[in-house]
């Protein structure tokens, strides 16, 4: 899967982690998009290092589930990060 492929796999992960945990997390929508892509590199690695699981095509539901799973991992540590503290 070339680099389009990784940034679309993102966008649509990150808008798909965002819907799944809405919250108060800093920078929005863009932010959210920008950390889904992160999040499906972060997935992918984590997949391929710990489930011996390649990322290799773009419709596999596998490839679709450590993106989106990556995906949350990374916004909730940016939620951590970017929280306000009272």
């Amino acid at each position: 899967m070339g680099i389009l492929g990784w940034i679309v796999l993102g966008l649509i992960a990150g808008a798909i982690a965002k819907a799944i945990k809405p919250g108060q997390q800093g920078g929005g929508w863009i932010a959210t998009l920008l950390l889904g892509i992160v999040g499906a590199l972060v997935g992918g690695w984590i997949g391929s290092a710990v489930f011996d699981v390649g990322i290799n095509q773009f419709w596999s539901l596998s490839t679709w589930l450590l993106a989106i799973g990556g995906s949350l991992v990374v916004l909730v540590i940016w939620g951590l990060l970017t929280r306000k503290r009272a």
